[in-house]
């Protein structure tokens, strides 16, 4: 049996650099590219992270695709407070590839080209604002049809929001392209909610603890979102890329009007 093929669009932050590592590490996957966007840090950062990530693990043969720098609608967001104003703590490295190393070719047009290129074989994993797949199945309705299936993390099904109080941040990033990617993407499409991100990645919440007395014993302070929250607390950043794949927790299929979700509980 031939690997599983992936297209990842990432917002790259702390946590999208873990998910891609996971990725990476996987024997039985084949990233076919990355395509970045806005999101934890602004487009520039998302994909100079990126180009780190495959730096350390030593796949700079995977190409990576300079995607969109703004939500379709509105003003720009961003999870700085969480991730450091580069999306990787801000811890600088003298030695990170130049953006140079990007692909002349743009995010969305390298988005249908892969998926066209691999037809029924592709699944798309989306971690951050859906911005260049709405852009992507404007410029190709058929699109989706192509897809083996979409991955998506965000959106939250019992109102809790880490972002605003009902709100999770990808969707609240970008949430007309959330809307177009969840009424035109007809092919089976799997959600990892903000409630399920909680549920399924408790280890999280001890590297935000972490990451909180960390910047507790620096001189500066910031604001954190969420702070008072309880163990759900994990910031802006829980996002289990890699776990998702087999078990398919959470299942959204159809249009928005008639959403059937299903949440396995598995210990």
């Amino acid at each position: 049996m031939g690997k599983t093929k992936l297209l990842l669009d990432v917002d790259t932050g702390v946590d999208d650099a873990q998910g891609i590592m996971l990725a990476l590490a996987a024997p039985d996957v084949q990233v076919l590219g990355i395509t970045c966007t806005h999101g934890n840090t602004a487009l520039e950062n998302s994909c100079r992270n990126t180009l780190r990530v495959l730096k350390e693990c030593q796949r700079g043969d995977i190409p990576v695709y300079r995607g969109s720098a703004e939500p379709l609608l509105g003003r720009m967001i961003d999870a700085s407070d969480f991730h450091g104003k580069d999306g990787l703590g801000d811890s600088p490295d003298p030695q990170a590839p130049g953006l140079d190393q990007l692909q002349a070719e743009g995010a969305v047009e390298a988005l249908i080209r892969l998926v066209r290129e691999n037809p029924g074989e592709v699944n798309l994993v989306a971690t951050g604002p859906l911005t260049n797949l709405a852009l992507a199945v404007k410029l190709d309705p058929s699109l989706p049809e192509k897809l083996k299936g979409l991955y998506i993390m965000g959106g939250n099904i019992e109102s809790r929001g880490n972002t605003t109080v009902c709100g999770e941040f990808n969707f609240v990033a970008d949430p007309e392209s959330a809307f177009i990617v969840l009424t035109q993407y007809r092919c089976p499409t799997f959600i990892a909610s903000w409630e399920f991100s909680c549920r399924k990645a408790r280890f999280m919440g001890r590297i935000y603890n972490h990451t909180m007395e960390v910047r507790i014993t620096h001189t500066h302070t910031r604001h954190t979102v969420n702070a008072g929250l309880s163990d759900l607390s994990f910031g802006g950043g829980s996002k289990p890329v890699a776990r998702i794949f087999g078990s398919q927790p959470f299942v959204v299929m159809g249009s928005i009007p008639s959403l059937k979700a299903s949440m396995s509980e598995t210990p």
